[in-house]
């Protein structure tokens, strides 16, 4: 028995001293972005009818500083549209997920910039600091900070809280359900959600199998389960049922069930895991429903 407890102490105190929070953000650095160039691995593979011309392509470099920070960190963003239209077009703002950088997720965000017709719509996508070409490390504060910045870039470009639409992706639920709940610059008309986690505590659970608060594994406090609370905007919820990393039941359900606002629509995707929903369910059909959800 004394055994038993030596091991258990043991390794509360090795999982107090070693952080996740450097697995959670699974970044990689990039000397340049590829874009319609990149040949790397995707998530989503689209063919040569969704292709954008360098025109609509705008590489953005922004300034991200925390409130306890001395210094800017220099971050990265793509804007897929015509900058002069930003005054009048809808904006979606996609937040990716944890892996590696903007190419990775270009394709997704070209799908959101191609609903309801070539280049429809205006997405602005970042790298968080610490991703592809952003400085910096990543930070919670600094992830929020990050997203900010890059509304402020669009307000000062004309857009208005009542063209702009949240998309959060797995860690990017985050960012979204924070800046929805807590608006900055610019509160979204709209919220969508795919394959959000529930909170960082729910997270480290379900990787550690342990009943034990997330604090001993990560300084994230990120709650999008609590912050779900304060959005009354309309909120889309997607997520893949077989999803083996953030499990649909208690992380998507516990969002979507917390929800209090004036409008929910939950899709739950049978077949799909965590990063293939949009193959799984179609791309026609998950481009028809987000489609009519922002029209809606």
């Amino acid at each position: 028995m004394k055994k038993i407890v030596y091991i258990i102490l043991s390794l509360l105190t090795f999982a107090a001293c070693i952080k996740l929070d450097p697995l959670l953000y699974n970044k990689q650095a990039l000397e340049e972005y590829g874009f319609e160039k990149y040949a790397g691995e995707q998530e989503v593979v689209l063919d040569n009818s969704y292709a954008l011309p360098d025109s609509v392509i705008h590489l953005l470099k922004l300034n991200s500083q925390t409130s306890g920070e001395k210094t800017a960190s220099e971050i990265y963003a793509v804007y897929l549209g015509q900058i002069s239209r930003i005054a009048t077009d809808t904006v979606i703002v996609y937040c990716h997920g944890t892996k590696w950088h903007m190419d990775f997720y270009y394709n997704r965000a070209k799908l959101l910039a191609h609903l309801g017709g070539k280049n429809n719509y205006g997405v602005l996508m970042m790298d968080y600091r610490g991703y592809g070409m952003s400085k910096g490390d990543p930070s919670e504060e600094g992830m929020y900070t990050d997203v900010d910045a890059c509304l402020k870039w669009l307000k000062e470009k004309g857009l208005s809280a009542n063209r702009t639409i949240f998309y959060g992706f797995s860690l990017g639920s985050a960012p979204a359900t924070e800046l929805t709940s807590k608006p900055r610059t610019l509160s979204p008309s709209k919220l969508i959600l795919e394959s959000p986690f529930a909170s960082s505590d729910m997270m480290v659970a379900d990787a550690s199998q342990l009943n034990m608060p997330g604090i001993y594994f990560t300084e994230l406090k990120i709650d999008n389960a609590e912050e779900i609370k304060n959005v009354q905007q309309p909120f889309m919820w997607i997520h893949g049922v077989k999803d083996d990393f953030l499990s649909v039941e208690t992380h998507g359900q516990t969002i979507y069930n917390n929800y209090k606002g004036i409008y929910r629509e939950a899709h739950r995707i049978e077949g799909a895991g965590h990063p293939n929903v949009p193959v799984v369910w179609g791309i026609d059909n998950y481009k028809k429903a987000v489609l009519n959800f922002i029209r809606k």
